[in-house]
């Protein structure tokens, strides 16, 4: 499995994913995230679902962008683009893969600015080749095991929300989910994309290299919990508990 993360806020884009791939007892580690350039801009994807398919689909998208003289001026043109060869791999792998019951599942976000645009652009794209755009009730996608972050981006971010602290969020999101799972782990790659920059930072980050913060995150939930006022609950505790026995 994987968790990755793309998160749009009024600053910019930050996205986030594994590394982990987990084949019955054994692991390894392969990039999810992958940049690269169209035009002297940076763009980004990460995906869910099989790997072929993903890698398949993502060197048809570099092969055309190579080939073709095409310059993209907006977002959504690369993402037409990108949708188009998902469809083109689609055609070609879908009936062996049905055939052996594997799902043509590929979930990917990608982003990025193009010249023509006024911010870096935040998309959600399905298996089908169709794709939805973040908007500012939505600032986030994710793909992979979701549940276990929805909870803490939902509570927390915004899309005023400060790019540094977007980044933050995405990394504790990760935290929550491979607390809770096997098949998603460190190390993590993480890239942000500033508003209105044509280049993006990219880095990869051991567990070792959070730790401080994570801790610190933790330590500070636990605080919390010690100070929330209880005195709602008092009722339940003005008898002392006696038990039953049989």
């Amino acid at each position: 499995m994987t968790f990755c993360i793309g998160i749009k806020v009024n600053e910019g884009i930050v996205a986030l994913a594994d590394t982990r791939i987990v084949r019955g007892h054994e692991q390894s580690t392969k990039q999810k995230l992958f940049e690269f350039k169209h035009a002297e801009r940076s763009l980004f994807t990460t995906t869910s679902g099989l790997r072929s398919v993903r890698d398949k689909t993502m060197t048809y998208v570099e092969e055309t962008l190579h080939n073709h003289a095409t310059t993209y001026d907006y977002f959504y043109q690369f993402a037409n683009l990108f949708g188009e060869q998902l469809r083109r791999v689609k055609l070609e792998d879908g009936p062996a893969l049905a055939a052996t019951h594997h799902s043509f599942n590929l979930n990917a976000i990608i982003g990025g600015q193009l010249s023509a645009d006024q911010e870096p652009k935040l998309f959600y794209v399905f298996p089908e080749g169709n794709w939805v755009e973040s908007t500012p009730d939505t600032p986030y996608f994710m793909v992979g095991r979701t549940y276990y972050a929805k909870p803490l981006l939902d509570l927390l971010l915004r899309k005023d929300t400060s790019l540094r602290s977007a980044v933050t969020l995405a990394l504790l999101a990760f935290e929550a989910t491979q607390t809770s799972v096997t098949d998603v782990g460190y190390p993590v790659d993480v890239m942000v994309l500033p508003n209105g920059g044509s280049a993006s930072s990219f880095q990869r980050y051991n567990e070792t290299d959070v730790k401080y913060m994570t801790d610190n995150w933790k330590a500070s939930l636990d605080q919390t919990l010690l100070n929330l006022p209880m005195d709602w609950a008092s009722p339940l505790f003005s008898n002392p508990f006696t038990g039953h026995s049989s």
